[in-house]
């Protein structure tokens, strides 16, 4: 058997913008974390991040070992410290099944799969939750390895709450970021930050350095009310302006089942920002209304907990957004 580290070529990591420049599975830098304490946990695990190869191995063993452990109420062991392994090509994608330790006490664990004697691409969407020490690749001795496919799309940045960062689909590659990755061909980058994503402007002069195609963000949830949205919502929006004069840049508001008088006030502040830029001649701003996500009929089914959606809620909210991206990608 021939063993690859995660580090090795011609495996290739997508989803983690540091990762060619440090080698680490994080997604933020030392810096950032400086200028925001709140988010030192959360950037250094890696929702989103995927591990990418061809290969012709019909075995391929995965070993991985997580650096934390710990309880999510509103996720199950499938949804936050496992790994979804996926073969194919996007978007017809095979499910070939997760890596899991199956309770919240194994740090580390590994996972055996059979596919097809013929040379595929391999997707391994690592798991939201933990912080990753270390991941491990076996395939057939007499097996072929190669650079994965890339994906035809720079990626898309999405910037936001716990929800942008799958909270709490039933397995990571159902939150509607991956979802529209998949469907798009377009690679991604998660910023979701459970609770911890506050439009601070740290955040939008880190985003400023990253190649991508268009920018998407909603850190509606997290923010305290209407009136910190107001101070913070446009300066953020501003501050990526600034740095990205023609960028494509999607503004949304939270998905929720039922809107309330604040969500209105909210959604009003967030719009405002919308409307300014486009009076300003921005031609490249859009918004997307988060009332829409869950469509007009059994709202009820789409999150766990009337906050976070589900995996029929993420569909639904993909669903929505999919048509604004692709115009987007296809006029690009």
């Amino acid at each position: 058997m021939k063993t690859f580290s995660y580090k090795d070529y011609p495996l290739k990591i997508f989803g983690l913008p540091l990762f060619e420049q440090n080698q680490k599975l994080e997604r933020l830098p030392d810096e950032v974390i400086e200028k925001v304490p709140s988010l030192e946990f959360f950037g250094k695990r890696c929702p989103g991040g995927r591990i990418c190869f061809r290969t012709d191995s019909d075995k391929i063993t995965i070993r991985v070992k997580l650096r934390t452990l710990g309880p999510d109420a509103g996720m199950s062991v499938f949804s936050c410290q496992s790994f979804d392994v996926l073969v194919g090509t996007r978007p017809n994608l095979e499910f070939l099944g997760l890596v899991t330790g199956y309770n919240i006490q194994t740090y580390a664990f590994e996972g055996t799969f059979t596919k097809k004697k013929e040379m595929e691409d391999v997707t391994i969407f690592l798991a939201r939750n933990e912080i990753i020490d270390d991941i491990q690749i076996e395939i057939e001795d007499d097996a072929a390895i190669e650079e994965p496919t890339g994906y035809k799309y720079k990626p898309i940045v999405f910037y936001g709450s716990s929800i942008t960062e799958g909270g709490c689909c039933s397995n990571v590659k159902n939150a509607y970021t991956s979802i529209l990755s998949n469907r798009l061909d377009a690679d991604y980058i998660c910023l979701g930050f459970s609770g911890s994503a506050k439009g601070e402007l740290p955040m939008a002069d880190f985003i400023n350095t990253l190649d991508m195609s268009i920018f998407v963000f909603d850190y509606d949830h997290n923010a305290p009310d209407a009136e910190y949205l107001r101070k913070t919502h446009e300066p953020f929006f501003k501050r990526i302006r600034e740095v990205h004069p023609y960028l494509p840049i999607v503004i949304m508001t939270m998905p929720k089942e039922v809107y309330t008088a604040e969500n209105d006030e909210r959604s009003s502040v967030i719009k405002q920002t919308y409307l300014n830029s486009v009076e300003n001649g921005d031609r490249n701003v859009y918004f997307i209304d988060g009332e829409e996500f869950y469509g007009p009929e059994e709202r009820y089914l789409c999150t766990i907990d009337a906050v976070h959606p589900n995996s029929l809620g993420f569909l639904r909210m993909a669903n929505i957004i999919e048509p604004t991206l692709r115009k987007i990608l296809e006029v690009k």
